[in-house]
């Protein structure tokens, strides 16, 4: 296998070219990139300090990137409760989460491809992550939130320069609206765009560094729209191709109860009712790649869980009283990490690796209510 590449419909096996303005298939299907050969440790840029010390293992080679210094964020050990997790600390990104990973990557690619308008839909973070880069390309951007959006992170796109329209209605009106501005400005979407899966692909070759160049038993990460967990899936399959591993980490999803759909796709079982959760980053009715995130679960002996709205709030208190302050959405992961492990789902002794997404400040009312 080479390094060869293209954007690749997995439903129709159809291909296309890298080199294309495209976002999605023109049957209106989510792209991937096709299956790359990985690198070694010997293809890592020791003198770099964010996540294009990974570059070799994108599908394209990048001559300018678009880079704020993301990635290289701590993994500490961390014991609270009778519990001994490894925590990836992601919200040490400059726009305070993982999202500047895929950001970097996607608009990189982008402004090599001469593409200097984009819009974008997105709960908060992505929306972000999309303005500082685009700021930094000196590209124009739009993006698009719900109008229940956080006014901190509203606020964090428009310091940017982005132009920010709030879209009444729930978080699928957004994606609606911003799918309908694509007509004229390019889609630089995170749920879309199969190169954003490969900037998040580098948070699996960073906790492959970070463990010594070994897999942990577990990864537990919050899902809604899966860049996270495929971005995990795709770095350790290009790993095991590389040589480098012989095995894959199980890979857990946490969702909140109150919309849980791949947690339900996974247990044969559909959401009865959707409701609002203190976890909105994490609330997507209908994501992108559901059937890919089923299959990126199960392909690694994985599982998930759904948490309560009273169970991330408590948690979300506990970390914050311990003195790691996250988002609710991120928080959820670490409650799902000790109910796996009370279920018996991941044993005490395994190295299982929490992701905790983005900073406590991005989410100021939820604390102060």
């Amino acid at each position: 296998m080479t390094n060869a590449a293209t954007f690749i419909d997995p439903t129709s096996g159809q291909s296309f070219p890298l080199d294309g303005s495209l976002w999605r298939a023109p049957n209106g299907n989510p792209l991937l990139v096709s299956d790359l050969a990985g690198i070694t440790r010997a293809d890592i840029d020791s003198t770099c300090r964010s996540i294009w010390r990974y570059a070799k293992a994108l599908p394209v080679p990048i001559t300018k990137p678009i880079s704020l210094g993301e990635g290289c964020t701590p993994l500490i050990n961390f014991q609270s409760d009778g519990f001994e997790l490894e925590l990836k600390l992601e919200w040490f990104s400059p726009t305070g989460s993982f999202k500047d990973r895929g950001a970097s990557v996607l608009m990189s690619f982008l402004n090599q491809q001469g593409i200097r308008e984009v819009v974008e839909d997105s709960s908060g973070n992505a929306g972000a992550a999309i303005s500082a880069y685009g700021a930094a390309a000196g590209m124009d951007v739009t993006i698009l939130v719900p109008a229940y959006t956080q006014s901190t992170k509203v606020g964090q796109s428009r310091a940017y320069g982005s132009k920010v329209v709030l879209i009444p209605g729930e978080r699928e009106d957004t994606s609606a609206a911003a799918i309908e501005m694509a007509a004229q400005t390019f889609y630089a979407s995170h749920n879309w765009h199969p190169m954003f899966l490969h900037g998040t692909k580098s948070l699996g070759y960073e906790i492959w560094e970070d463990l010594g160049f070994n897999a942990p038993d577990n990864i537990v990460m919050p899902v809604s729209e899966g860049s996270s967990l495929l971005g995990c899936y795709i770095a350790f399959k290009e790993l095991m191709r590389a040589g480098e591993l012989e095995r894959m980490p199980r890979l857990f999803a946490i969702q909140p109860e109150n919309c849980a759909t791949l947690h339900h796709a996974l247990s044969g079982t559909t959401q009865a009712q959707y409701l609002p959760t203190v976890a909105e980053g994490t609330a997507v009715k209908n994501p992108t790649r559901l059937q890919t995130m089923v299959e990126a679960v199960r392909n690694t002996n994985g599982g998930s869980v759904a948490i309560s709205e009273q169970e991330i709030i408590a948690t979300s208190k506990g970390l914050a009283t311990a003195g790691i302050f996250t988002e609710p959405s991120s928080a959820q992961a670490y409650a799902g990490a000790k109910q796996l492990i009370r279920e018996g789902q991941i044993s005490r002794s395994d190295k299982t690796v929490v992701i905790l997404t983005g900073t406590g400040l991005k989410s100021p009312s939820a604390y102060a209510e």
